[in-house]
């Protein structure tokens, strides 16, 4: 990790530690580095207060030692302070030579034990509070490296001043994709919330290697339904840049896409529906929130095209016209709507080359990023496919990837001009290529919706198979569940959108039933009324008392059943920290 601890000559020392060793004492902690010894920091219990190591203090006395790998920041609660640290990690693979790293779990260290000048609701706040935190602990998707910086693609890299990488890692990262950011004010070092996934292809008897890395936007971070649209500054829901990084015989090529929730004002409420009804918000802002995103990404990127993929018809219908509505007000940036369900139903995804051949021209001339092996430029991606965050990224972008990935191996020679990688469609080395976007699209999913992403057996394999069908019928049913009792208020807690203070109200004391509340007791009543009917109905046909029983049975569960769907939004979990932003 990189810190920057406390000095009695107010200079600033940088130095990368990998490998740390955390001690536990009744009224510290102290972590420091197994290279150099000498060198580390404590931290108060008491207040989270940070120190420069002493080196008198006795080290074997520690009620509790351990190895971390990093500390990812630190919060402040109501009680006091909780330090973030790296208790275990994986190694990945490399980006550009650097190791990657995948955190697998993480652990909050409570700096405050005082609980009692809190009064009994902030105890209560506190208690919710720290449930949250073991959310957070269990957050996945989590890269970093000790080395280079991960944030920043390899165009923009190159396009750096030359003084720029020797900076410190944390001064280089693009603060739109550090996952810690806000809880580094008094800790610099950089996690990313991106999924990672690397693979070796064999062309002409020599190796490739494809990188892909997707780097997940921390702006309008949030859970599938509660995070819908963009916010009144452009920045949207489950934006993600994603690079394809290949690299070949010293040769290194970058291809650059970039995806999210449709730029408007709109939200998608749950009430126990399983796919709820979405509703564009009239805002007078509407447009300027449009010009905003777009701004973005044609300053970032270059010229944009921007692919919905949308239904034209039923309850998407709406949200496709506003966009294309609204887009039509923006001619630097092309729209081009391509309705996918209809177009590639029943997993024909070859009618994607529909798509291709609508936006050819300009694909071509947005191109790629190139250097040759002495490191000298030799072509520069100019532009950017932008597409909505439906049937995307395992199916749409890996198809405009592979096109792309063709044209740059047949510009290193790795491919004659009339072959592609589909030619190695019976072989090991395509099969590598489509299951990596499988595997990053499940990444990303589990990251947004906490499942895998659905029907992904036809991508991987070109069909819908039995296991397939099991798999997506739990993660069906795991959606629905995360979907509509569990919200997203450990997201808000972690990235800032909400901050904890004593000062401020309880945002739990609620003038009404909260629905942790209603929800148990309705479910019970209806588990109770399925059970009677069923009786009942058994018993139907011994005389005219049990007949009239079952439907008295029958129609009081069938009311409840209405009632609870009339009332869905009531009984459904929905953010308590933020509400709907």
């Amino acid at each position: 990790m990189e810190i920057d601890p406390p000095s009695s000559t107010g200079k600033d020392h940088f130095k990368l530690w990998n490998q740390l060793e955390l001690h536990e004492f009744q009224h510290k902690f102290v972590i420091r580095s197994l290279e150099f010894p000498d060198q580390g920091f404590s931290i108060a219990r008491s207040d989270g207060s940070f120190h420069k190591l002493d080196g008198d203090v006795n080290l074997e006395t520690a009620s509790r030692v351990y190895t971390v790998f990093g500390v990812a920041g630190t919060i402040r609660l109501l009680s006091g302070t909780y330090i973030l640290v790296i208790t275990s990690h994986k190694d990945v693979g490399t980006y550009l030579g650097f190791p990657i790293f995948r955190v697998m779990s993480m652990k909050f260290l409570s700096c405050n034990r005082d609980l009692r000048n809190l009064t009994n609701q902030q105890k209560k706040d506190e208690a919710y509070f720290q449930t949250l935190l073991k959310i957070v602990e269990e957050t996945p998707g989590l890269y970093y490296s000790y080395e280079t910086d991960i944030t920043l693609n390899l165009q923009r890299r190159c396009k750096m001043a030359d003084g720029w990488m020797s900076k410190p890692i944390w001064k280089q990262a693009d603060p739109r994709f550090v996952w810690n950011r806000n809880i580094l004010e008094e800790l610099i070092e950089n996690k990313v919330r991106l999924s990672f996934q690397m693979g070796r292809l064999k062309l002409n008897n020599l190796t490739s290697t494809i990188t892909l890395i997707s780097r997940r936007c921390a702006r309008r971070l949030g859970t599938r339904m509660w995070r819908r649209g963009a916010n009144l500054e452009g920045d949207t829901a489950n934006f993600i840049e994603t690079e394809q990084l290949l690299e070949y015989e010293g040769f290194r090529s970058s291809f650059l896409q970039v995806r999210g929730s449709i730029p408007l004002l709109w939200e998608q409420i749950v009430d126990l529906s399983y796919k709820p009804r979405l509703a564009v918000i009239e805002h007078e802002d509407t447009s300027m929130v449009v010009k905003r995103h777009f701004h973005d990404l044609l300053q970032r990127y270059g010229d944009t095209i921007a692919v919905d993929l949308t239904d034209k018809h039923g309850n998407e219908g709406h949200l496709n016209l506003a966009f294309a509505t609204e887009m039509e007000k923006l001619p630097d940036v092309r729209y081009v709507s391509f309705d996918f369900h209809q177009r590639c139903g029943n997993a024909n995804f070859d009618s994607l080359k529909l798509l291709y051949d609508e936006i050819a021209e300009d694909f071509e001339k947005q191109g790629y990023f190139l250097q040759n092996t002495e490191g000298e430029l030799l072509a520069e991606q100019k532009g950017i496919i932008r597409s909505n965050c439906i049937d995307c990224l395992d199916r749409t972008n890996s198809y405009l990837a592979r096109i792309s990935l063709n044209q740059q191996l047949q510009r290193m020679c790795a491919l004659a001009p009339s072959e592609s990688i589909t030619t190695f469609t019976d072989h090991e080395d395509f099969e590598i290529f489509r299951n990596l976007w499988v595997d990053q699209g499940d990444e990303i999913s589990l990251e947004y919706s906490g499942t895998n992403a659905l029907k992904g057996d036809i991508v991987r394999y070109g069909k819908q198979t039995v296991s397939g069908l099991i798999k997506d019928g739990i993660s069906a049913l795991s959606r629905y569940y995360l979907n509509n009792f569990q919200d997203g208020d450990a997201i808000d807690l972690i990235s800032g959108n909400y901050t904890v203070s004593g000062n401020s109200p309880s945002p739990f004391q609620l003038n009404k039933f909260e629905s942790r509340t209603l929800f148990p007791v309705a479910s019970a009543i209806l588990i109770g009324g399925l059970t009677v009917t069923s009786i009942t109905l058994n018993r139907a046909g011994q005389n005219a008392q049990s007949v009239i029983s079952s439907i008295v049975c029958v129609g009081a569960t069938a009311g409840m059943m209405a009632l609870m769907k009339a009332n869905g939004r009531q009984i459904c979990s929905r953010p308590r920290l933020c509400g709907l932003l």
